[in-house]
């Protein structure tokens, strides 16, 4: 049972970086973001990383899928 847990552990980790990526991304991306505005939500995501990809994924996740269109 201990070796279930460590694959589900594990594998929570692997998502927590990839959504935390994938978000980092999104902010550098986004073209209707200044300057100013991207280095605050980074520095928000950065050091409150719980709080600040759910407040960016809740206040601009819906036009997500639009800026990783190419």
């Amino acid at each position: 049972m201990n070796i279930f847990w460590t694959i589900v552990e594990v594998f929570l980790w692997v998502i927590w970086f990839w959504v935390l990526i994938t978000v980092f991304i999104d902010i550098f991306r986004s073209p209707d973001l200044s300057g100013l505005a991207k280095a605050l939500w980074f520095l928000f995501v950065l050091f409150i990383p719980l709080i600040g990809v759910l407040v960016y994924l809740i206040a601009r996740g819906g036009s997500m899928h639009q800026r990783s269109v190419w």
